[in-house]
C-alpha cells in the first residue's frame, strides 16, 4: 500500500511537470531575446493614429490639375525625433490613374507620439524632374528615414513607374524640403534597371535620433523584399550591393520554411546598432501551404534578427515566431488585408514608438 502511495505521487509529480512545460510558450524554451526590442502593446485607444483625408489638395505638377492627394489611403510610416516633437513622413494614395492611385509622400506632427496634425500638401512627390522616369506615375513610396551626424536627414524611398520597384534616396535639412538623389545604385547600370526596395540605414538610436553609422568605415543598408540584402556606402547618397565571390548580390537572409515568414522578408525602420549587436525589425509575408497553417493567406507579420556588430552580413539570433500580426479590425481589412507593416520607430519621452501601416488603408502605432 505504501509502495503504492509512492509510486502514485511519483507520478502525479511527473504530471505536474509536463503540464507546467506545456503551458510554456514554445518561443520562450531555451530562448534568450533580450538582445530584441521587446515588448510592443498597440495603442488601441489612439489607434489609428492616421486616416486618409478626402479634403486636402494638391496642385499636381505632372498632372497640372489639383487632386486629392491623400483620398484613398495612407500607411507605411517613417518617423523621427526633431525639436522635441515626433514627426511622421507616409505614403498617401489619391485614386486616380491606371494604377488605381499614385503614391506621394505627406507629413505629420505630434507632441505626444499619439494625435497627430497633417501639413496641407506632399512633402516629396513624383514632378517633372530627373527622377519622373522612376516616379510616375505609381509614384514615391515607404519611406525610411535617418540623419547624420551634422543633422541632414536621408530618405529611403520606393520609386514606382507601372514595371519596376527601385530604390531611390533624398536628402533635407528640415523634413519639408527634399532634394532628390536619384537611384541609389544609380553607379551600377545593371542594378538600376532591376526591382529593388525598402532600404533600412542601420543607425545608433541616441537623444531620440537616428544617427547612421559606420561599420568597418562604410554606411551600411539592408534591403530588399523577397530576401534581405546589404549595400554599402561612403557617403549615405551613392549605395554599392555586397556581393559574394562569384559577383552574384549576397543574401542575407531570407524566408524560412514551416513560419510565418515562409513567402518574403523585407526590412522595417532603421536597423540599430547596440551593443549586442546589429538589430533589424522586420517584415514578413506568410503562405499558408509553405509556412504557418495557423494564419491566413498573405497575413504581413512583424519579428527581429540580430547580426554581429563588426560584421552587419552575419546573422548572430533570429526570433522564432512574430510579435506582432494583424489582429485588430483595421488591420484585417483595407486595400490589402491582415496587414501590419513596421517602418517607423522613435525613442520619445521615455517610450519606443513603433509606427506601422495596417492593410495597406492607416496608420497605426504600438508603444514600448
Amino acid at each position: 500500500m505504501n509502495i503504492n502511495k509512492f509510486v502514485m505521487k511519483y507520478i502525479l509529480q511527473l504530471l505536474l511537470v509536463a503540464f507546467l512545460v506545456s503551458c510554456k510558450p514554445k518561443a520562450d524554451q531555451n530562448k534568450d531575446y533580450s538582445w530584441a526590442l521587446l515588448p510592443f502593446t498597440k495603442a488601441d485607444k489612439a489607434n489609428p493614429v492616421l486616416l486618409p483625408d478626402t479634403n486636402s489638395t494638391f496642385l499636381c505638377p505632372v498632372r497640372n490639375a489639383v487632386i486629392q492627394w491623400e483620398e484613398k489611403d495612407v500607411f507605411n510610416p517613417a518617423s523621427v525625433v526633431r525639436n522635441d516633437t515626433v514627426f511622421l513622413l507616409f505614403r498617401a494614395e489619391d485614386s486616380i490613374g491606371k494604377y488605381a492611385g499614385t503614391s506621394r509622400i505627406g507629413i505629420a506632427w505630434s507632441t505626444d507620439g499619439l494625435h497627430f496634425t497633417k501639413h496641407a500638401t506632399p512633402v516629396l512627390y513624383p514632378d517633372n524632374d530627373s527622377s519622373k522616369i522612376y516616379e510616375w506615375e505609381g509614384g514615391c513610396e515607404d519611406p525610411r528615414i535617418v540623419e547624420d551626424e551634422n543633422g541632414t536627414y536621408y530618405m529611403t524611398y520606393t520609386a514606382y513607374d507601372g514595371d519596376k520597384a527601385r530604390l531611390l534616396i533624398a536628402s533635407s535639412k528640415d523634413l519639408y524640403h527634399w532634394t532628390k538623389h536619384g537611384h541609389v545604385f544609380k553607379n551600377d547600370t545593371a542594378e538600376v534597371n532591376k526591382w529593388s526596395k525598402s532600404g533600412s540605414i542601420v543607425c545608433k538610436y541616441e537623444n531620440g535620433k537616428a544617427i547612421a553609422v559606420k561599420i568597418g568605415g562604410k554606411y551600411c543598408m539592408y534591403w530588399g523584399d523577397t530576401d534581405i540584402f546589404l549595400a554599402a556606402s561612403d557617403d549615405l547618397i551613392n549605395w554599392f550591393p555586397v556581393v559574394d565571390d562569384k559577383g552574384k548580390i549576397k543574401t542575407i537572409f531570407g524566408p524560412r520554411p514551416k513560419k510565418f515568414d515562409s513567402d518574403l522578408v523585407e526590412p522595417g525602420p532603421p536597423a540599430m546598432l547596440t551593443e549586442k549587436g546589429i538589430v533589424l525589425i522586420y517584415n514578413s509575408r506568410n503562405v499558408p501551404s509553405k509556412g504557418d497553417t495557423s494564419l491566413v493567406e498573405g497575413t504581413y507579420a512583424a519579428s527581429e534578427i540580430l547580426f554581429d556588430k563588426n560584421n552587419p552580413t552575419k546573422v548572430i539570433d533570429r526570433m522564432d515566431s512574430y510579435f506582432m500580426k494583424p489582429d485588430k479590425p483595421y488591420e484585417i481589412t483595407g486595400q490589402v488585408n491582415h496587414v501590419c507593416f513596421v517602418e517607423g520607430l522613435v525613442n520619445y519621452k521615455g517610450k519606443w514608438f513603433l509606427y506601422y501601416g495596417t492593410a495597406d488603408s492607416k496608420i497605426a502605432v504600438a508603444v514600448k
